[in-house]
């Protein structure tokens, strides 16, 4: 698998369920109050600077889209989409 120019493939990871303050239980999409979410690179294209695989990064959550390779589905975004890199 390879990506080209400046994007990026991730493995978005699995939040869960959060608990509110008032007992509801929220489920990882109805998150409104977190905008970046976190994943790990599985691979960047060939225009990326400052990312690399198998790092740990926040992104934007309305950015990319998702792409399904051999039964596993992954998230591609821009490399702009980044914003922390840990």
């Amino acid at each position: 698998m390879r990506v080209i120019g400046k994007y990026v493939i991730i493995d978005p990871t699995k939040e869960g369920h959060v608990k509110t303050k008032s007992g509801f239980e929220l489920g990882e999409k109805h998150r409104e109050d977190i905008r970046y979410r976190e994943a790990t690179v599985v691979e960047v294209g060939d225009d990326v600077n400052g990312v690399g695989s198998g790092e740990r990064i926040y992104y934007d959550r309305h950015a990319g889209f998702d792409l399904e390779i051999d039964g596993t589905i992954y998230k591609i975004i821009k490399e702009f989409d980044i914003v922390v890199v840990l």
